[in-house]
């Protein structure tokens, strides 16, 4: 069956992908807007918040990577018409994925204090890093195993289900924040940043739940592991190692970011963790049509569609681009209430509108790194991301970054190593794009 490549066919995958992609980083934006404006000790929780988040999330992220590994075998057996060679695979994936989620859980969770001096964390700001985090962290494999269904999802065409599960976890967030952060007058005290905790995990707890049954109802996969081992977990276990690396190197490059940040004042990293929100807000923002890319790229490349695939990449970069075009608007439009929202310290709010220029004027660049890494990954091409966040990291960020320390460029060098680390990758993508599939398109 021919897939069509069509503003209805991009938009009915992107639009469900894009609302459950800003639902990750509203879970994350919600912690920092209200913990932001806790009466009490309010700027050392946003810097906890902020420390947390950048190490929360680059777990999540480098185990998280077997969702595009799943989406990519899965959506290229379906373009292929081979969709029942792979149905024992993901049941397999999915045990291997939370066991290791367990085992890094339990591997940090008595060595939390270590952790996040590495950060330059200490005093009250270390001493809620560690409150926070002893209690976000058993979410950590429930986040996975949930990613992970989505990715099944993803791979069978359907963004719908993924779409709702975000949204049931984000709302409920939200509700709980207000209400175990602030609290009930009467009814439940004000538990301040531990409540923030709370309300993520037990957001996550209902999404992975959710996951569970959606998954069960609504298709006929099972998850309970069955030998023999597919012949295809040895490739997605090598496409997800590279992932892993990849995801690494990716960071290596935040986590760099906040260090450096934290390492300038407690205004410095207050105001770097809204700037960090409000890009990784936008990032998956855009990132709808990079999964449009991932899920119908694999579909076509299965199917051997190539005319089609070079039509896709045009469509859903002009696509992504019109958005990040909007985004940019309603940024310089609400350039001082967004910051407002995060945090009421004058300090932290003077630092960051003095940055958040280079974070919006960045936005397109970053809609061609986020529009094809989601392609690539549909089309298998782990080896390749992997590389090119490497070179992006390593020869790109990190001497960018130095040099911007040693010229004293406070939170604009960092933020400006962060812009190049990403035209670095955008641009890779694009070359390699065209340099492959253009000859095949020729010939079809």
């Amino acid at each position: 069956m021919t897939t069509r490549v069509s503003f209805k066919t991009i938009n009915k995958l992107a639009i469900p992908a894009t609302i459950a992609g800003i639902a990750e980083p509203i879970l994350s934006i919600t912690d920092t807007a209200i913990v932001g404006n806790i009466p009490d000790n309010g700027l050392e929780s946003l810097a906890a918040v902020g420390i947390v988040g950048a190490f929360l999330s680059m777990l999540i992220w480098i185990l998280g990577q077997t969702r595009s590994a799943i989406s990519a075998i899965i959506s290229q057996y379906l373009g292929a018409g081979k969709l029942d060679q792979v149905s024992t695979l993901p049941a397999q994936a999915i045990a291997l994925n939370v066991l290791l989620s367990i085992v890094i859980l339990l591997g940090t969770i008595f060595i939390v204090e270590d952790i996040f001096l590495l950060f330059n964390a200490k005093g009250k700001i270390l001493k809620y890093c560690v409150s926070y985090y002893s209690i976000r962290v058993w979410g950590f494999p429930l986040t996975l195993f949930a990613f992970a269904v989505m990715g099944i999802f993803r791979g069978l065409q359907n963004t719908y289900w993924p779409m709702m599960i975000a949204i049931v976890g984000a709302v409920l967030n939200i509700g709980l924040d207000f209400i175990l952060v602030y609290g009930i007058d009467g009814f439940i005290s004000p538990m301040y940043l531990e409540g923030a905790a709370w309300a993520s995990l037990i957001a996550q707890g209902v999404m992975a739940v959710m996951s569970l049954f959606l998954l069960m109802t609504k298709t006929n996969i099972s998850l309970w592991p069955r030998f023999p081992i597919h012949p295809e977990l040895g490739r997605l276990v090598g496409m997800s190692l590279n992932l892993f690396v990849r995801a690494v190197a990716l960071n290596i490059t935040l986590v760099l970011a906040v260090r450096e940040a934290t390492a300038l004042g407690d205004r410095f990293i207050g105001a770097h963790t809204i700037a960090i929100n409000l890009w990784l807000f936008a990032a998956f923002f855009i990132d709808g049509y990079g999964a449009a890319g991932n899920i119908m790229g694999g579909r076509l490349l299965g199917a051997r569609d190539y005319s089609n695939l070079w039509k896709l990449s045009k469509k859903i970069m002009l696509y992504g681009l019109l958005v990040s075009g909007v985004l940019m608007i309603i940024a310089f439009v609400l350039y001082r209430p967004l910051g407002a929202l995060f945090s009421n310290d004058s300090r932290v709010l003077q630092t960051f509108y003095s940055i958040f220029f280079i974070v919006i004027l960045a936005l397109p660049v970053n809609t061609v790194a986020f529009v094809f890494d989601g392609l690539f990954k549909g089309l298998g091409e782990m080896k390749y991301l992997r590389n090119v966040l490497l070179v992006a990291t390593f020869i790109g960020f990190i001497p960018i970054l130095f040099l911007g320390k040693f010229m004293n460029l406070g939170l604009y060098g960092i933020w400006i190593a962060i812009t190049i680390w990403m035209m670095i990758r955008g641009g890779a993508l694009v070359w390699k794009f065209r340099r492959k599939f253009r000859p095949l398109l020729q010939k079809t």
